[in-house]
């Protein structure tokens, strides 16, 4: 005798339901390795995975914070990285209307999500000594 499953909605007295992740795409090989290789590009540069780094403790950074932590990079190519995660989606830029003003970055919530990936690709690299190479 085979089993249900039910889904149960949560009580509107509980609060609104978590946001679901909408529905996964359907991936051939091909569609899948021009998807991730589309990613990948996203995270191309020398500093990026670097600057992301530095924000995926959810803390919110001002740009001069930022300089001092990535260490080496110049003020042009520490603005032209966040002005790229920007574009893309992945930081969230904001300026307070203050003299002197002040600018700060954060990880929209769709480039949080970029933590769990990427930490599951430094597992990946670890097993490589594991399984040799």
């Amino acid at each position: 005798m085979g089993s249900t499953h039910q889904e149960v909605s949560a009580s509107h007295e509980a609060g609104p339901a978590p946001a679901q992740e909408p529905a996964r795409k359907a991936y051939t090989p091909l569609s899948a390795a021009i998807d991730v290789e589309a990613c990948l590009g996203l995270l191309e540069g020398r500093w990026k995975l670097v600057i992301l780094f530095h924000l995926f403790d959810g803390q919110v950074q001002r740009f001069s914070d930022l300089e001092k932590r990535v260490t080496g990079i110049s003020q042009k190519m520490l603005a032209q990285q966040l002005r790229q995660l920007e574009a893309d989606g992945i930081v969230l830029r904001t300026v307070h209307s203050q003299v002197p003003p002040k600018v700060d970055y954060r990880l929209t919530p769709w480039g949080q999500r970029l933590c769990p990936a990427l930490d599951a690709m430094l597992k990946w690299a670890e097993l490589r000594e594991h399984y040799g190479s």
